[in-house]
């Protein structure tokens, strides 16, 4: 890989921040063992490395992104998630105290016994922190009523992701593994903040006020907190969990006219290129506004 050239899935992670990758950080904890499965080029590795002081030893099979993700563990394994012998590769391997999974299932054949596997691994005193996109976001069902679902490069519709779940589904997903969901957040972005903010800019607007009733329509990505399902924690449901209120929309503030809104996005999606949007998106949301 040539060294100028960032990997799909190399980014950088703001611990203020309200993303996916902060709430998994600061759900793991400080100092703890770590496992992470399919720990891509090590977004978030190094943060649980050299943040929060964790020691980490991580699953990949990209040779790529194992390229960038070695230096940042203490022992990484090469291995297939889709081969249900992958959790061989552990044999040796003491009791983790923290299994990471950020974003990985959706991109699996089976992610149900791949969970599975998971949960035989967390010993006594353990939990898993898994993340997993959203779905039913707003934005994904505009796209849908748009008759345009469009697979990206990244995002809620990664042209990688072979797996989509709802919130029940999420929840079903971790009942049927034998985990109890013990805490969850939600990354809770407006359908206009997304990548898919120029098609939810030409729903109609009775489209958009009857999506505004879907309550979990804002709900990027979800982040549980899992143990055994035997643990004596109490569990959660997650389809019975309230959902935050998005970013404050600053542009249709200033900017009251939808028209001249969408000509000053598409203007400046024509300026910027993706890093640079991407910035000010992070940047943005961490002062808990949206543009």
């Amino acid at each position: 890989m040539d060294k100028d050239t960032p990997h799909k899935y190399e980014y950088a992670v703001d611990l203020n921040s309200d993303s996916a990758a902060a709430k998994i950080v600061r759900m793991v904890g400080e100092g703890k063992r770590v496992l992470e499965i399919g720990a891509g080029p090590g977004s978030i590795t190094r943060i649980l490395r050299d943040a929060a002081h964790c020691r980490v030893t991580a699953i990949e099979i990209d040779p790529k992104a194992i390229e960038v993700l070695t230096p940042f563990c203490e022992r990484l394994y090469q291995a297939d998630l889709n081969d249900s012998a992958w959790p061989m590769v552990l044999r040796d391997e003491e009791p983790f105290e923290v299994i990471v999974v950020a974003d990985v299932l959706e991109h699996l054949y089976d992610p149900w016994s791949t969970l599975r596997h998971i949960g035989d691994l967390i010993a006594d005193d353990c939990y898993a922190v898994i993340s997993l996109p959203h779905a039913g976001h707003n934005a994904v069902l505009a796209c849908l009523l748009a008759q345009d679902f469009e697979y990206r490069d990244c995002g809620l519709l990664d042209r990688d992701h072979i797996r989509f779940f709802g919130m029940k589904n999420i929840q079903a997903l971790f009942d049927g593994a034998g985990l109890k969901i013990v805490a969850a957040q939600f990354v809770v972005v407006h359908p206009g903040q997304t990548e898919f903010a120029e098609c939810w800019e030409q729903t109609p607007a009775k489209l958009r006020r009857a999506l505004s009733f879907n309550r979990f329509g804002m709900v990027y990505q979800v982040v549980v907190k899992a143990v055994p399902s035997e643990a004596t924690s109490v569990g959660i449901s997650l389809p019975s969990l309230p959902v935050g209120a998005p970013p404050t929309d600053l542009l249709a503030a200033v900017v009251p006219f939808p028209g001249v809104r969408r000509a000053l996005k598409a203007r400046a999606r024509a300026l910027l290129s993706t890093g640079t949007r991407a910035r000010l998106r992070s940047i943005a949301t961490h002062l808990g506004i949206r543009f």
